[in-house]
């Protein structure tokens, strides 16, 4: 991964932010989650809160309803970025997510918080970050409660972008069976190699004030590879898998006159930093690519067209990974 240079981590680091808490914990892996309550704000956007037992805490889920519910409907599971759309950066409020699964029969679940999480299990708890142990609720604690409160049947997909891009690939290596697809939009299935890990600290430790070392433990620990996509592609084996990333080149949403979503950063740093952001993911994604057709694992990619690490991109983005995804909800 010699293409992340230092210059480029360093601006990578100047594009997410947020605070948590602390405690002391050991998970029970075998225990499912709770149903707290049920916000309905209409009969098609609901917010779900769910208690997770490994964290202690109450979670909160955006979910947008299928529009037939008179049957049991499958559950496609969409992760923010590293703000964990707690920070008013997420899928609700910087696309048209709502309106596109309008007239489509799938739940679509986005979890809010998990900043700078990996959306892993970390091994203890860190003093900036508090305790994440995202891996054990989103795979273990999350999905029964979640079928029976929406009637769910049991099929499950899950797309994330930007830090969760790599950790979406991750969790259907981690949980096999759970998920029958996956979409990653701009982001880096490396973690195990040098630079790898400098990524991953430099965006933990720069703008979390968290460490590492409390995720995956230190270098050399097994973990950093355990959770590693590209060394582990072969487990995503049978999986429909979508991956996308821009060029990191100025496209159609940097070009004057077009309207932003309200929040996107000033437009030039999303050209300068979301530039080099997107040019290092894009390096990324063409890696996990080779190594896909290396190993003969069927995957749908979209790469080399213009534009940044923003979110009309990955607006677009998740338009052109729906008939992969709607393969496997089916």
């Amino acid at each position: 991964m010699n293409c992340l240079g230092r210059a480029a981590i360093a601006a990578l680091a100047t594009l997410f932010l947020i605070p948590v808490s602390v405690a002391i914990a050991e998970p029970s892996p075998a225990e499912t989650g709770s149903l707290d309550h049920i916000e309905k704000i209409d009969d098609r956007r609901w917010d779900v809160f769910v208690h997770s037992p490994s964290m202690d805490r109450i979670i909160q889920l955006e979910v947008l309803r299928p529009a037939d519910t008179s049957v049991p409907q499958p559950t496609l599971y969409m992760l923010n970025g590293a703000g964990g759309g707690e920070d008013g950066a997420n899928w609700l409020r910087q696309t048209d997510i709502a309106s596109f699964f309008g007239d489509k029969n799938v739940n679509v679940v986005i979890p809010v918080g998990g900043y700078l999480s990996y959306y892993t299990d970390w091994e203890r708890d860190d003093p900036a970050l508090g305790r994440n142990m995202w891996q054990t609720f989103l795979t273990q604690e999350l999905p029964p409660v979640l079928d029976a409160a929406l009637n769910a049947n049991g099929v499950n997909a899950i797309g994330g972008l930007s830090m969760s891009a790599g950790s979406v690939l991750d969790l259907a290596i981690q949980a096999p069976g759970l998920y029958r697809g996956v979409a990653s939009y701009s982001g880096c299935a490396q973690t195990s190699d040098p630079m790898a890990r400098n990524f991953v600290r430099l965006l933990v430790e720069a703008r979390g004030q968290g460490s590492t070392d409390n995720m995956w433990g230190p270098d050399g620990d097994p973990r950093w590879v355990e959770h590693d996509p590209y060394v582990n592609a072969e487990k995503l084996r049978g999986l429909e898998l979508f991956v996308s990333n821009a060029t990191g080149l100025p496209g159609p949403y940097e070009m004057p006159g077009v309207v932003r979503p309200a929040g996107s950063p000033p437009l030039a740093d999303q050209v300068v930093v979301g530039g080099i952001i997107e040019a290092i993911t894009n390096e990324c994604s063409m890696r996990l690519q080779q190594r896909l057709d290396e190993l003969q694992i069927p995957a749908d990619f979209d790469l080399g067209l213009p534009g940044t690490h923003s979110w009309m991109y990955w607006q677009d983005a998740l338009r052109a990974s729906w008939p992969t995804l709607e393969r496997a909800l089916r």
